[in-house]
Parts: structure tokens; C-alpha cells; sequence
């Protein structure tokens, strides 16, 4: 298939092809899963909601990730064993995606809290099947264009989605809009950001690598890189636990921090700001050496940035460490699945799908953690510090893992990245 026939032109397409990745995970990641961390507080001044509840029902979505992401993972098992069912088409896949996050994200509008968890789990799934098919077809389209780094682009997408929907709950707040109103906005945004890329996502599945000295190499990969990819994805797991109890709860610990301060809502932005120049940087970025020595670096910075909120919990100290916490957080995305490429060329999505499965069980543990450390702690100032200081602690490990995996597995000469 030539690149035209994909959809786009190598000349001008480049641009549109991982811009159009940047707005579908600005909508799958930004607003499908992210638009909950600031409207949150809304949602308990409404008192439709309180925080155990909102724990579990943060859960819910993350549980929901956890299935696309595992459904992701065994698709070429179950089509291989299926062979009357049609190809999946990557594309088609993210765009039913992306109109499922629209509806779903209007659902939670509806006055039925009964109904929540089964929305913000659909919108779970969602989310998990735009990021893989997305980020497979984007970076495979961008290693066909011999501009692998480019893909980079795409990740600033969660960053410009958590800072738009972070300013846009800022100003409802101030308006004292209700949360179900803010639900409506959101989900015609993310409407509205589909359309702009509708036309793109309309080619075909890209073509396997057919040279023979490439399948070779592949092949040599496939071989030597089981247990490497094993503890990449166990790591990478480590991750989502690391940095989830900051991401649902920034606006809520903040105003037990600094009651009345007229910049609460701004520290949700600030960490989707972080999000996108991390993904510029990690762009920009010309690696020749391990990138999992970045991947350790990437979790020390992000544990940094929760030990600063911790032992220092003013406008500061919440600014400084939001903007600690988002700049590696797409980059370690970026990072880890270059690896999964690197280490799994042939199998690529699948082996993403695992990783972000993994992510997504770090997901489920956090807000369920932070529920528990609530109830035990008799105040939410106590249960949030233990909370965080945990995951900062979960990154360390994580980072020492990456660094272990470094020296344990060095890399191979001719092994495709």
C-alpha cells in the first residue's frame, strides 16, 4: 500500500497525520478520562457524589481502560482463531472510539448516578482502544516516513486535552455552573475535535515490514526479548500507579491545602501544560543510546514532583510539582512504546495493548488505596499525604527497575527501534 493509499502524502501528510493523533488523544485521554480530575470538585459541591465514591468510580473508568487495553492485546489471538471475522482496520477503530467518548461523556450529563460507574468504564474502554490504535498507527506511519521521533508530536495531545479541559472547568467554576451542564460542554468539545479529524483517520491498516533483512531482525528480536518485554510492561505498570493518585485528586488536595485560594483550579492546567512540552521535548529528542535510562530519569522527575506537593503544600510547591509531574508523563508513554517496537517489532500493537493493560492495573489500585487511607486516617489531609507519598515511592522502585533492566539486558547492535 502506498502512502498515499493510507491516506495521506509523504510530503504535506506528515504533519496532518500525527496532528490528527495529537487531537484524537486530546479527546480519548484529555476528555474521556481526564475531564473527571476538574469537574470533580463540582461534582461534590453538587453533592451528586463524595470522595469514597468518587474513588470507586474513578476506578470504574480505569477498569474500563484495562479491558480495552487487554481486548487490544489479544485481538491478533482471537482473529487468529476466527478467521470469518474481518480485519481490524486501525483507523475505523479509532473512530468508533472517538464517537463513543462523545456519547458517553454527554451520558454522565443524565441524573442517573446509578448509571455512572457503566458510563465512565464504556468511556474506559474507549479510551484504551483510540491511545493503541492511535499510537500504533501514527508511529507506524512515522517510521514508514524514516521520521520515527515525529510520533513524539502526537503525545502532546493529553497535554493540550487536560489543559483545555482544565480551563474550561476553571471558568464554570467561576460561573458557578453545575457539573452535569459541564459534562454537556465536554461532550460536544469532544465532538467537535472529531470532526476536524475525521477525514484522516480513514486509511487503511499499514503494510508489514517486508524486507528480508528486516523480518530477520524482527525475528531475532521476537527471540531474545521475552523477559525484557515482561518486566518493560511491569514497570511501565508502575507508572500508572505512580502518578494516578495526583491525577484524580489535584483539585481536591489542593483545596483541603489552600482553602480560598483563587488559584485552585489552575493547578490542573498547569500539569496538562507540563504533559505537553514533555511531549515536545521528548520529540525533539535525538536518542542513539538505551531509552530506558530516559524511562528511569522520567519516573525519578515524577516522584520529585509528588515529594515537592508533599513537604511543601503551597501555591508553590502544587505549581512547581504539577508541572514536575506532567512533563515526563507522555514522554514515558513515548518511551515505552519505542521499546515495545524495539522488542516486539512484529507484534507490536499486541505488545502495547499488554503494556497499557499493565498501566491500567496501576490505575485500579490507586483510587481504591486512596479511599481506604481515607477512611483509616480520619482526616483527608492524612489520607492524601500517605497516599501520595506511596506513589512517590512506587516511581522510585519503578525508576531503579528501568535501571536494573539496563545493566541485566544491554542493548543488541541491529535490533530495530
Amino acid at each position: 500500500m502506498t502512502a498515499r493509499a493510507a491516506g495521506f502524502t509523504p510530503a504535506a501528510g506528515r504533519w496532518a497525520v500525527v496532528l490528527a493523533g495529537a487531537v484524537s488523544l486530546a479527546v480519548a485521554m484529555g476528555i474521556g478520562r481526564f475531564a473527571f480530575t476538574p469537574l470533580l470538585p463540582m461534582m461534590l459541591h453538587d453533592g451528586v457524589i463524595d470522595l469514597p465514591s468518587a474513588s470507586w468510580l474513578a476506578s470504574a473508568n480505569y477498569l474500563g481502560y484495562l479491558a480495552g487495553a487487554l481486548l487490544c492485546t489479544f485481538q491478533p489471538w482471537i482473529w487468529a482463531r476466527a478467521p470469518r471475522l474481518p480485519p481490524v482496520n486501525g483507523p475505523w477503530m479509532v473512530r468508533a472510539g472517538l464517537i463513543a467518548t462523545g456519547l458517553l461523556t454527554l451520558g454522565m450529563a443524565l441524573p442517573w448516578p446509578a448509571a455512572w460507574p457503566l458510563l465512565r468504564f464504556a468511556a474506559g474502554v474507549a479510551s484504551a482502544l483510540v491511545f493503541v490504535y492511535t499510537s500504533g498507527w501514527v508511529l507506524s506511519q512515522m517510521a514508514r516516513l524514516q521520521v520515527p521521533a515525529m510520533g513524539g508530536v502526537m503525545y502532546t495531545g493529553p497535554g493540550a486535552g487536560i489543559v483545555v479541559s482544565g480551563l474550561f472547568a476553571s471558568v464554570m467554576v467561576q460561573w458557578h455552573w453545575h457539573a452535569s451542564d459541564a459534562w454537556l460542554v465536554f461532550g460536544v468539545l469532544a465532538f467537535v475535535l472529531s470532526a476536524m479529524v475525521w477525514r484522516t483517520f480513514r486509511g487503511g491498516e499499514v503494510p508489514r515490514p517486508a524486507a528480508a533483512a528486516g523480518a530477520g531482525v524482527a525475528a531475532a528480536g521476537e527471540r531474545h526479548g521475552a523477559v525484557e518485554v515482561g518486566f518493560l510492561c511491569f514497570a511501565y505498570g508502575i507508572a500508572g500507579f505512580g502518578y494516578i493518585v495526583t491525577a484524580t485528586f489535584l483539585p481536591v488536595i489542593a483545596r483541603a491545602a489552600l482553602p480560598g485560594s483563587p488559584w485552585l483550579d489552575m493547578f490542573w492546567p498547569i500539569f496538562g501544560f507540563g504533559v505537553f512540552c514533555g511531549a515536545l521535548i521528548a520529540s525533539r529528542l535525538r536518542v542513539s543510546g538505551d531509552l530506558r535510562l530516559l524511562l528511569g530519569g522520567s519516573y525519578f522527575l515524577q516522584a520529585a514532583g509528588i515529594a515537592v506537593s508533599v513537604w511543601s503544600p503551597s501555591l508553590a510547591g502544587f505549581a512547581i510539582g504539577s508541572l514536575m509531574l506532567g512533563i515526563p508523563f507522555t514522554a514515558i508513554t513515548f518511551f515505552a512504546m519505542q521499546e515495545v517496537r524495539r522488542l516486539r517489532p512484529a507484534l507490536a500493537a499486541s505488545f502495547m495493548g499488554l503494556a497499557t493493560a499493565m498501566y491500567g492495573i496501576g490505575q485500579i489500585v490507586g483510587p481504591p488505596l486512596v479511599a481506604l487511607l481515607l477512611r483509616r486516617s480520619g482526616s483527608a489531609g492524612a489520607g492524601f499525604t500517605l497516599s501520595l507519598q506511596i506513589a512517590a515511592g512506587a516511581l522510585l522502585v519503578g525508576a531503579l527497575l528501568y535501571l536494573w533492566m539496563a545493566r541485566a539486558y544491554p542493548m543488541r547492535r541491529g535490533v530495530p527501534v
